[in-house]
């Protein structure tokens, strides 16, 4: 079986992907990919602009911050893709939710399949949010409302998960009608539009902030020194010695509190089965991956720690949505190439269509946060978000 192409939205969008993530990716390029740049680079002046300009409207009061009269806390980040918020997101819920808090998690649900746009501006304040979870049942699969929300629901019993564009009205379904007491606004570092009782933003310890620039010439979504806005910084992916990050994180904000924590994989687990297998299996194995994340080193790499011998990887832009003949030609090359078995993320394997029959196992990894430092910090915080004095 022939490979399926990508599309040339996938293709360009990867390609520009390399240049713009880090310092130095973008050096002694042909003359058209740097005339490409100086263009993106005056449309990310632009768009700080218009950033700033927002900020200064929703500070001045012309643009308004409508609060819910509970809980919101807002976990996000200043850059575009890669630095966990998901497993960030679960480990606030589950932690709330075992404090006999009733949460709701509201999300955009980024890349899912939605609405013409002319349809959705003439239903989006009518029409209820979709309700991916009530809390007691899953009731959409990924496709409908979206990769993180599905996993979140999956992986969160006793949580509500809803997705709006219209996170104001989402927060005021998930109060009025699912008896929510507790909100956590999924990338809502940049919504201002809902009042954020707790800001709680990620830093990428291996890649802080890109090469400096705004999008689309970096990956900043709004400037570094926005970080004073945060009352809690979770410095992700943390395999090292990390003051020089703090040290620059502290340039802009001398007073939040610092937690910092490592994605670790925890279990692996059969796409389509469910069957569960220690992570001791990878030592010794050949596989090939099968990745449309943001940083797909990363994952490739944890693989190699865990023992496992990577000698093929399939990679495709970020939220890809996976056709039958894509998983079939990674399975049948890694079945041709003697490998054990083809290992994919957890973000990857909810948009997989389903298969009957594969010519090789077909697992992915189970992520969460395993917090090295600051456990205090993030203790403190929930202890304040559940109105309790600390010690």
């Amino acid at each position: 079986m022939r490979k399926a192409q990508p599309n040339r939205i996938e293709r360009l969008e990867s390609y520009l992907v390399k240049l713009i993530q880090e310092k130095g990716a973008d050096e002694n390029q042909p003359l058209p990919i740097v005339l490409l740049l100086g263009l993106l680079k005056g449309i990310s002046l632009i768009f700080a602009m218009v950033v700033a300009l927002r900020y200064r409207l929703y500070h001045a009061g012309l643009l308004r911050s409508f609060p819910l009269g509970i809980q919101v806390i807002s976990i996000g980040n200043v850059t575009a893709g890669g630095t966990g918020k998901t497993p960030v997101t679960e480990i606030f819920a589950r932690t709330l939710c075992a404090q006999g808090r009733k949460v709701a998690i509201l999300s955009r649900g980024y890349r899912r399949k939605e609405a013409p746009w002319y349809r959705r501006m003439l239903t989006q304040v009518i029409d209820p949010p979709l309700v991916v979870s009530d809390g007691r049942h899953v009731l959409l699969d990924s496709a409908v409302g979206g990769d993180e929300p599905y996993m979140l629901a999956s992986n969160l019993p006793g949580v509500a998960v809803l997705v709006d564009r219209n996170r104001v009205k989402a927060g005021r379904y998930a109060i009025k009608r699912l008896g929510c007491d507790t909100i956590i606004l999924d990338d809502g570092f940049q919504y201002q539009k809902l009042k954020h009782s707790i800001e709680v933003v990620l830093v990428d310890s291996t890649n802080p902030f890109g090469n400096g620039n705004m999008l689309p010439r970096g990956i900043l979504r709004e400037p570094a020194r926005h970080l004073k806005r945060a009352d809690i910084i979770f410095l992700t992916k943390c395999r090292g010695d990390v003051e020089a990050v703090k040290a620059e994180i502290r340039k802009y904000n001398q007073t939040a509190e610092i937690v910092e924590c490592n994605h670790t994989p925890k279990i692996l687990k059969d796409v389509w089965s469910r069957e569960e297998f220690p992570l001791e299996w990878l030592q010794g194995k050949t596989v090939c991956t099968l990745s449309g994340i943001a940083s797909p080193k990363g994952f490739e790499n944890s693989l190699r720690t865990l023992g496992a011998k990577v000698v093929w990887c399939e990679r495709y832009a970020d939220h890809h949505r996976y056709d039958s003949s894509e998983i079939l030609y990674a399975l049948n090359r890694t079945a041709d190439m003697g490998a054990d078995a083809l290992i994919t993320t957890e973000k990857d394997a909810v948009r997989f269509p389903r298969l009957e029959t594969a010519p090789v196992k077909c697992l992915y990894v189970r992520i969460a946060i395993e917090i090295l430092a600051g456990h205090e910090n993030f203790d403190d915080i929930i202890n304040r978000i559940c109105f309790r004095k600390t010690r």
